[in-house]
């Protein structure tokens, strides 16, 4: 069982990014790219891991006393059983990267950054 991942590179330069400025740690970063993910419907699968030159995040840090949940949320949006070598560190990382591009998105669009991530799901 691995208990480390590293990020693509683009996540680490969009972490980066939003760190200098806003300064939440990559450890915050990668749990909202998580939910953006989950909100935007993200399927694994679709997801390419061939990049593994960025960021190298901890389990417990990314997901800490809250595992469980996040597994059960990927589980429950990808409507299949993810066992415990495919969910940690590849569907994570396949996560993490595809919501850090959400995430830009949201970070480059919002006046505000942190109103604009606590008031996201009330357009909906």
């Amino acid at each position: 069982m691995q208990f480390r991942l590293k990020t693509s590179k683009r996540t680490e330069e969009i972490f980066n990014a939003i760190y200098a400025r806003e300064h939440l740690q990559p450890f915050a970063l990668a749990k909202i790219a998580i939910s953006l993910a989950l909100k935007n419907g993200f399927y694994s699968i679709e997801g390419e891991e061939h990049d593994a030159n960025g960021l190298e995040l901890n389990r417990q840090t990314i997901t800490s006393e809250n595992d469980s949940l996040f597994k059960a949320l990927i589980e429950v949006n990808e409507n299949r059983h993810i066992n415990e070598e495919e969910y940690f560190p590849g569907v994570v990382k396949k996560y993490i990267d595809y919501g850090a591009i959400l995430l830009e998105q949201e970070y480059k669009y919002s006046h505000d950054f942190y109103a604009h991530l606590v008031n996201l799901d009330k357009g909906i």
